[in-house]
């Protein structure tokens, strides 16, 4: 079995591939205090409250916080018995090309979502993630990543307005009934579900006018489902996408003989 984890700014999660499946996927928050041997209780715990023993035979990380990479590769050493993969390190190789400005590192989370975005629908795709941050990743006809977008993500846009505005309180995002709010909460949440999906819709069409040939748009992350649900703006919603990509970098180091 192969254990992929995904460490955004937010949240943390773990996915057991089976070969075939994933056999379960538990979450915690992020944070770099943690170490390996509370990484254990909890998988240990949440383990068995889903009946399962996992046979643990590989480990691949993909993680945008620097800082919780170290234990968790000593959470994978100390219980597994295993060197994890570590995507964005030198020793990680990538099946796909990645074509920026030299110089330039790209998120992790990034690299695995053009991995699985190819592998899943081709070239030519926006993969738009919502994350902490919504990012839109672009991936070329041939699979390399060739750049992307980085907007404030949707919570994190409320937060600053509940901190900003001493007036505005804290609201959580849902569809609003009406465009025109008659209350502030209802102001804030129209406000914010329509301001994205009008960003969501305006930076696709210039990606794909500037890119020059028709593009695929492909949604992922926690909020994706419900713009989706309420004012279609992808081509495609993908809800395991960043972990389809965790298993196909590893087995692509599995075949390229890289332990």
């Amino acid at each position: 079995m192969l254990l992929a984890i995904d460490c955004g700014n937010t949240n943390t999660v773990f996915s057991i591939w089976d070969g075939e499946k994933f056999l379960a996927t538990l979450r915690t928050s992020t944070e770099h205090q943690r170490t390996a041997d509370q990484y254990f209780v909890w998988w240990d715990t949440l383990t068995r409250h889903h009946g399962i023993t996992p046979d643990i035979k590989g480990v691949v990380i993909s993680s945008t916080v620097p800082r919780v990479v170290f234990n968790l590769r000593v959470f994978a050493d100390r219980y597994f018995g295993l060197r994890p993969l570590v995507v964005g390190k030198p020793e990680c190789l990538l099946p796909v090309d990645v074509r920026v400005d030299a110089g330039t590192q790209v998120g992790p989370d990034r690299l695995v979502n053009t991995v699985a975005g190819h592998d899943l629908y081709g070239g030519d795709i926006i993969v738009v993630d919502f994350g902490t941050a919504t990012t839109f990743d672009v991936v070329d006809s041939d699979g390399a990543y060739i750049g992307g977008v980085i907007a404030p993500g949707v919570n994190l846009s409320l937060e600053a307005l509940h901190m900003a505005a001493a007036a505005l309180p804290h609201v959580d995002i849902t569809y609003p009934d009406r465009v025109i709010g008659t209350n502030t909460v209802a102001c804030m949440q129209s406000g914010i579900f329509w301001g994205y999906v009008g960003l969501i819709k305006e930076i696709s069409a210039r990606i794909i006018e500037e890119h020059g040939r028709p593009m695929t748009v492909v949604g992922t992350g926690g909020l994706a489902p419900l713009f989706q649900s309420h004012a279609p703006v992808f081509d495609h919603f993908a809800d395991n996408l960043t972990m389809h990509g965790l298993v196909k970098i590893h087995q692509y180091n599995k075949e390229q003989g890289n332990p």
